[in-house]
């Protein structure tokens, strides 16, 4: 279906969930900057590349614990670039306090190493705070490419995202529905894996819940492909992967 994968950058993205009482939860989502070469104006998790640093952080068999090292590095990615990008900081012990994130993220910004900055604050990483969820990695001739692990995580109660100005312009409070539902009125751009992702973390009343629910499934990887279907091209993936919607009109849907 899928024939042999083309070359994709190693990346990472986190969805951070908080409680909403009796309502579902909500997902912090950010809005990348129109500029940008892939996902322009589209409405995304907090994420990006797997850095070398991330790669060398993770073959510290302190810091990787139980963890594979290229999921430790994707987990390290997902947590620093969650830093950079909205300002919370996940799966650091013992927990920074703001000014000590705003000055980790300052930073960050300016190219400090993360495990440089993580051993001078005396902060350790605490990987297992972030729970696997997913794995994409599209086969089609976009801008970019990548390769990209999922991951779940509860916010911090006090949590106030803001966006970094460049990479991503607006940062938001956001449950899956609402999410779902903007991008179908046209408020929001929301790419294939982004709409496939919301729609599996619709079906969730709770963190607990969604945790549970990836815990049944094995991470492997999503590889959309397309397939006509009584002369209608469809984009589709497997229906074995936790996922409640497996094949759309390829004409309805964003890519990057």
């Amino acid at each position: 279906m899928t024939g042999e994968l083309a070359p994709a950058i190693p990346a990472a993205t986190l969805v951070l969930m908080r409680e909403c009482g009796s309502a579902a939860p909500e997902l912090l989502m950010i809005e990348r900057a129109g500029t940008m070469a892939f996902a322009a104006g589209a409405l995304v998790f907090p994420g990006g590349r797997i850095d070398p640093g991330d790669a060398a952080l993770a073959a510290n068999a302190a810091v990787v614990g139980e963890s594979p090292p290229e999921d430790a590095a994707a987990r390290i990615a997902a947590i620093r670039e969650t830093i950079e990008e909205v300002g919370i900081a996940i799966g650091i012990r013992p927990a920074p306090g703001p000014s000590a994130i705003a000055a980790l993220r300052a930073a960050l910004a300016e190219g400090g190493d993360f495990g440089a900055l993580l051993a001078a604050g005396g902060w350790r990483l605490d990987l297992d705070a972030l729970t696997a969820f997913a794995r994409w990695r599209p086969n089609f001739k976009e801008t970019r490419l990548f390769d990209t692990r999922f991951y779940l995580a509860a916010a911090p109660v006090d949590a106030t995202p803001a966006a970094d100005g460049g990479e991503s312009i607006h940062a938001l409070w956001i449950g899956a529905a609402d999410a779902l539902a903007g991008a179908l009125d046209g408020r929001f751009r929301v790419i294939f894996p982004t709409r496939r992702n919301l729609e599996r973390l619709a079906l969730f009343d709770g963190i607990d819940t969604a945790i549970a629910h990836a815990a049944r499934f094995t991470v492997e990887m999503v590889t959309p492909w397309v397939e006509d279907r009584g002369g209608t091209q469809y984009l589709c993936i497997r229906d074995d992967q936790g996922y409640p919607v497996t094949a759309v009109p390829l004409a309805d849907e964003l890519r990057g």
